[in-house]
């Protein structure tokens, strides 16, 4: 296979892994509520949703390892306790909403069948597709990509067109943090460090490519999911406050329904049955062999980790997906709070020259970041009464990213002592 064709195939396969049918619901209804601010917080949700996400995938062309090699910098240990964290996250939360959404928008309007049920046959088949691992980059990225593409594009492109009233205002207090924040519920900056694995071993495992022409094909590919998700996310938004006017929904899946229904007709449903059913399928089958893959590793490549991992993340995907949507959103944000920040600082560094991420600069700013995250995730945890007065000391905090301005500060710092030191050193040799 040649290095532009498998480019394309890996591209398709990483917009699939990260446009899951649990991403598909939030921009409509983040736009919904967007209203006249829409193109706003497009590029907000762009920045947690796209660009950090696909910065990670260029880090993993960078150093074609593991998660573990992501965080290594800050200590060998901090990286095995934030990898394991972040495959928790995912195999209990992203992976189960899948079979959730998948649930109630493409089973529960048409049969009269259980969640359990849902469930039950939804990871039974993402098992064999898990235990089947040489064979998904490529179904993946030749057949399900295409096909999810060509639905989304149908029902963006129609509603674009469509005789609509004028936006409503919106009702966000700051449109552009709200569509970062909203950006944390794809996982996709999650997503980035989880599936940038599972592309790196599927290339090796093909043994026909070269470091150098496996950190291009990576790139690349990243870079055309990239703009392919931005289109899609940003259409979909539009698409939500295009239409803030005319139509009323209750919750986010309703609403994509009700927009699919108003764009594509009464066949619109059936469409969005199939994009839901095939978008959920192929995130939970990335998040499922990418903590396969990451256990298996850590036992000397044992097929056996392997085996077991799937079955049990495949178990514990039946048990959480039986709830709703909202629920598992809900639960997932405080999570998501405390593990985004440091997630975000690990790609950014990992994505620059080294010569502005050594050592001392990974420790320093990934420890102000633990720090200063804190008062952002503390009100889930903790009474508002005792976060407040936390929240109001740090900047930004009230809109939850107190992180950022102390981790760019120890950021500058560390590169100017660093810098400094280097001087020095080279006047006294």
């Amino acid at each position: 296979m040649n290095n532009s064709k498998q480019t394309f195939i890996t591209a398709f396969a990483l917009f699939s892994l990260f446009f899951g049918a649990g991403n598909l619901i939030l921009p409509p209804f983040l736009g919904f509520n967007a209203g006249d601010d829409w193109l706003l917080v497009s590029f907000g949700f762009a920045i947690s949703a796209v660009i950090i996400p696909i910065l990670a995938i260029y880090g993993y062309a960078r150093l074609q390892g593991t998660m573990l090699d992501f965080a290594k910098k800050v200590s060998p240990k901090f990286a095995l306790v934030y990898a394991v964290i972040v495959y928790a996250i995912s195999i209990a939360l992203p992976s189960p909403r899948t079979a959730s959404v998948t649930h109630e928008m493409a089973i529960q309007p048409y049969f009269d069948v259980s969640s359990l049920w849902t469930s039950i046959v939804y990871f039974g088949l993402v098992l064999v597709f898990v235990l089947n691992r040489l064979k998904v980059l490529d179904f993946i990225g030749k057949f399900l990509t295409p096909l999810i593409f060509i639905l989304l594009i149908s029902i963006i492109g129609i509603g674009f067109f469509a005789d609509v009233s004028p936006m409503q205002p919106s009702i966000f207090g700051n449109a552009f943090t709200e569509g970062i924040l909203e950006g944390y519920q794809t996982f996709d900056a999650i997503g980035g460090v989880v599936v940038g694995g599972v592309i790196v071993i599927s290339l090796a495992l093909q043994g026909t490519f070269s470091y150098t022409e496996k950190k291009s094909i990576i790139a690349k590919g990243g870079l055309i999911a990239g703009i392919a998700l931005f289109l899609i996310y940003g259409g979909l938004i539009a698409l939500g406050a295009m239409h803030n006017t005319t139509l009323e929904a209750a919750n986010r899946t309703e609403l994509l329904t009700v927009l699919s229904t108003e764009t594509l007709g009464n066949v619109g449903t059936a469409f969005l049955a199939v994009l839901v059913a095939l978008a959920c399928f192929t995130t939970a089958v990335g998040i499922v062999t990418g903590t396969s893959d990451f256990v298996k590793g850590l036992v000397g490549n044992s097929p056996v980790a392997y085996k077991v991992t799937a079955v049990l993340g495949c178990l514990l995907g039946i048990v959480v997906g039986q709830f709703n949507v909202g629920y598992i959103i809900d639960i997932a944000l405080p999570a998501l709070m405390f593990i985004y920040p440091i997630t975000i600082v690990l790609i950014l560094l990992n994505a620059l020259p080294k010569r502005f991420a050594s050592p001392l600069v990974f420790r320093a700013v990934t420890i102000v970041t633990l720090l200063f995250s804190v008062p952002d995730f503390l009100p889930f945890i903790t009474s508002e009464s005792f976060a407040a007065p936390i929240k109001a000391l740090v900047p930004l905090s009230k809109n939850s990213l107190g992180w950022v301005l102390p981790a760019a500060l120890a950021f500058l710092l560390m590169n100017l002592f660093g810098f400094r030191n280097k001087k020095s050193d080279t006047t006294m040799g």
